[in-house]
């Protein structure tokens, strides 16, 4: 397993590096919520199979392994959408240190902060014992910031709430050594082209891009030197189709959410992880 000293790892900044030889992992663990689990990115030809980020960042790591001549890259997701922070530190932590993988990606608090009850310096505290324990079982983590809601009318509520868990999370990763998937300062998801109908999930394109910024996280070259060049903005949309595409996204999504949330249920109530062994990577997959 690789361990990184907290002075000099590639979360300071988050400067991309060009390393000597393969990626220095041999396996790797994805944990959090419908994020990582790769909602509204199906794998082409299956509906019912959901990809995503993580997903994606497993492909580039083993093409990258095999084609320097290492052994592939082994990879398991554990992350269930609708699970909030504590959940995901009490069940997904110890399922990935049981699976002994090299790095492992933490990812959540998202569900947590879209309630205005939510303490985040509490989140934060419990999120670092995790990390501790990680890196104390010479787990490489990779870490990563809110999103910047700004331009959602809706969702932006939560901006102050992120902002202060983004800060307590790059102390985090300073006193831990660990890495920063960075996508508050992503540019690119600025383009609300990037989004799902449900304005919380990213589009196929969006979980292309966070690929890339992972990979610039973790201190490698991205694939695509234009990972997160600003699209052109699209002309607003007229102020009644806009009105309509408002009420529509309530009616499907807000009030479901809303419902849910007042039955104490969740969207992931009886799923399981959907890779939840340290297999091979498939590198034919597109």
């Amino acid at each position: 397993m690789t361990t990184q000293n907290p002075t000099t790892s590639p979360h300071a900044g988050n400067a991309s590096t060009t390393p000597e030889g393969p990626p220095p992992w041999t396996s790797y663990v994805a944990i959090g919520d419908s994020f990582t689990e790769g909602l509204w990115d199906p794998y082409p030809g299956k509906e019912d199979h959901q990809r995503g980020w993580a997903d994606l960042l497993a492909q580039h790591l083993a093409v990258r392994r095999v084609d320097a001549g290492a052994e592939p890259l082994r990879y398991a997701n554990l992350a269930i959408r609708g699970r909030k922070l504590p959940a995901i530190l009490a069940d997904q932590v110890p399922a990935a240190i049981e699976l002994r993988p090299d790095l492992v990606s933490l990812v959540g608090g998202g569900n947590d902060i879209l309630r205005p009850s939510a303490d985040v310096d509490r989140l934060a505290r419990d999120l670092e014992r995790q990390v501790a324990r990680l890196r104390a079982a010479g787990i490489d983590v990779l870490l990563a910031t809110g999103f910047d809601s700004s331009r959602s009318p809706v969702v932006s509520l939560t901006r102050p709430r992120v902002g202060v868990f983004n800060a307590h999370l790059w102390a985090i990763a300073r006193r831990h050594g660990a890495y920063v998937l960075d996508l508050w300062g992503m540019r690119a998801l600025q383009d609300w082209r990037m989004w799902s109908d449900d304005r919380i999930h990213l589009t196929p394109d969006g979980h292309r891009r966070v690929a890339q910024a992972a990979l610039v996280g973790l201190g490698q070259e991205p694939d695509d030197a234009a990972w997160d060049d600003p699209l052109a903005p699209l002309p607003p949309a007229p102020a009644l189709d806009r009105a309509r595409q408002n009420a529509q996204w309530v009616r499907t999504h807000l009030l479901p959410w809303a419902q849910r949330r007042l039955r104490g249920t969740s969207s992931g109530d009886g799923r399981m992880p959907k890779a939840p062994e340290l297999l091979p990577v498939p590198l034919a997959e597109d």
